[in-house]
């Protein structure tokens, strides 16, 4: 009885310092909302000179990330809207929607009247109610700069038979947010956690709201137990019961002035009610504690629902401190939890069976055939690192790190020449290491679409799509392909023009699609020594290796170190015979 007064105490001592933190919150950032409100009203001037709809096929959307992807629940389309894109000195924010035709693997825009204010972070659950609805709640924008934030609680609905826009206004629903999680349960949108961050103070949330699908109304749930301590970015899974399942997520706390200590969560929860899901059942929170392989500790992974009752999550990125820097080791790992077992496991890529047989057709059979027998007879006994190197158009080396967890994967990738297992992985269609990227399932066929990794300071952000069979988890599929190449990144010296502030979308497309073609005209094969039939890599490099190095040092400037001239030459090089072969 003691040791659960304490425990309640504790609880409502946590509830009054959240409660003066939301308001000191709350407060400063007012001001800031405010002069965002005018920028955002701006946009919204701009949507409002829509009046009608307007569908068109176009190229792949721009690159972005923390957007929503969502299966239709009739068609077999995917549904992209929002999102975010920084070049290194301007933050765009898109409203945009787009519809990516599976059968066709091509994508239409579609423009319809009074959408929702741009935004990115937010969340989309989709019903089959009345040919099928997209429900948007929250997110946040930021000015161009990066460094005033304002934060929806906006609920809207997309109509996908009738291709309408509806705000729903209701009061009692959750406070202005991003990073939260939202999920259809039942005739439910149960939302939880997220965060508030004004230009000084942040907050993280942990509690939990219901919107009622039939009477449009909100209510703020009451739990009793122990639940999740304030987070963002956690996975979320209802279960065919009307359970939810949380597991992960971040958060930060202050230490002391100008100090903050993110916190990797790992922990995982049950939020189950005892009745039919209505408004007025009760609901506990319970400590779930799964067996198997848990996912290694991750911020900025996505998730979603696959086949056979499991929740999946993808990617991340894992922030290590140095003295004077952090450096993100990002995943392109799968894990899936069994919501009936209550057990995770990772995703082991099989390999198509007929892939062998088709490679052993081509000009490099003997020796693909060789690397098949050495690894057969001897499988990894543990995790392998494996570590690609792209070079950007600016000489930047993009070091791709990539944890394989088991033999099956790394049976696979040994079908290349022995000289290139440390990493040279241009013949194996995966999707890059990344964090923040969309994914949706849609017939048990994942689906993932940008996202983001970095390279010291630097950020790329993709605009690919990748997809893989859930069900038989035998190779990647690469629908739209993006190179790192071709990537817009300003420095904060170089100068900025006013006129971007109210771009969107197409800018980017169109300064990307220049640039690739600049690289195309730059790094044409008829400008760098070609590579001979059958030459292995280390005889083209050997071959080729001072011409690189000028390259690689006409590139870099007179100040490089050689060390790492060196390195970004074995780079190009390596990038170059890639391509070719």
């Amino acid at each position: 009885m003691g040791k659960k007064g304490k425990r309640e105490k504790k609880g409502k001592g946590a509830e009054k310092t959240a409660a003066k933190m939301e308001k000191k919150v709350s407060r400063r950032a007012k001001k800031e909302e405010e002069d965002l409100e005018a920028l955002i009203a701006e946009f919204q001037s701009l949507d409002a000179k829509k009046t009608q709809v307007i569908e068109s096929s176009c190229p792949p959307p721009s690159p972005r990330l923390n957007g929503s992807l969502s299966a239709h629940p009739e068609k077999d389309e995917l549904i992209l809207f929002g999102g975010e894109y920084f070049n290194g000195q301007k933050t765009y924010l898109y409203n945009e929607l787009y519809v990516y035709n599976i059968r066709k693997n091509s994508w239409s825009k579609v423009e319809i009247p009074n959408p929702p204010p741009r935004r990115c972070a937010h969340q989309a659950a989709v019903v089959p109610t009345a040919g099928g609805q997209l429900w948007v709640f929250g997110g946040e924008f930021a000015s161009p700069n990066g460094e005033q934030f304002y934060h929806y609680k906006d609920l809207w609905v997309l109509h996908l038979a009738t291709k309408t826009w509806e705000q729903i206004k209701a009061s009692g629903g959750p406070s202005g947010r991003s990073g939260h999680r939202m999920v259809a349960c039942k005739r439910q949108l149960i939302i939880f956690g997220g965060f508030h961050e004004s230009a000084r103070d942040y907050i993280y949330y942990n509690d939990v709201y219901a919107f009622n699908l039939d009477s449009f109304t909100w209510s703020k749930l009451a739990p009793s137990g122990i639940g999740p301590a304030p987070r963002s970015g956690c996975q979320m899974a209802a279960t065919p019961e009307g359970s939810i399942i949380i597991y992960g997520g971040y958060s930060k706390q202050r230490i002391k002035k100008d100090v903050d200590k993110g916190t990797l969560h790992t922990d995982m929860f049950l939020l189950k009610t005892e009745g039919a899901g209505k408004e007025e059942d009760k609901w506990a929170w319970s400590r779930l504690n799964p067996s198997g392989v848990k996912p290694t500790p991750r911020s900025g992974f996505s998730v979603a629902i696959g086949p056979n009752n499991r929740s999946l999550l993808f990617g991340g990125v894992h922030d290590e401190e140095e003295e004077e820097s952090i450096e993100g080791d990002f995943f392109n790992d799968i894990y899936f939890y069994d919501i009936g077992k209550n057990r995770w496991f990772p995703g082991q890529l099989k390999g198509p069976k007929s892939e062998k047989r088709k490679r052993r057709r081509g000009r490099q059979a003997e020796a693909e055939g060789a690397g098949d027998e050495e690894v057969e007879k001897q499988p990894p006994q543990g995790p392998v690192e494996i570590v690609k190197e792209v070079v950007a158009e600016d000489g930047t080396v993009m070091t791709i790190k990539q944890v394989i967890s088991g033999p099956a994967e790394e049976k696979e990738r040994s079908e290349s020449e022995e000289e290139e297992e440390d990493g040279a992985l241009g013949q194996q269609v995966e999707p890059c290491p990344r964090s923040n990227a969309m994914l949706a399932v849609k017939h048990g066929v994942l689906y993932v679409y940008g996202g983001m990794f970095e390279v010291g300071d630097r950020q790329f952000t993709l605009s690919d799509l990748y997809s893989i069979d859930l069900h038989k988890m035998e190779e990647w599929k690469v629908l739209v392909e993006m190179d790192p190449k071709a990537q817009e990144w300003l420095e904060e010296s170089e100068s900025d023009e006013e006129d971007d502030d109210m771009e969107g979308a197409e800018g980017g497309e169109e300064e990307e699609e220049s640039s690739e073609e600049e690289s195309e005209d730059e790094g044409g094969e008829e400008q760098h020594p070609s590579v001979q039939p059958d030459e292995k890599h280390t005889d083209y490099l050997s071959r080729t290796e001072q011409y690189w190095i000028k390259l690689a040092r006409s590139n870099m400037g007179p100040d490089a170190k050689e060390k790492k001239v060196v390195k970004v030459a074995h780079a190009m090089a390596k990038t170059f015979y890639e391509d070719s072969v």
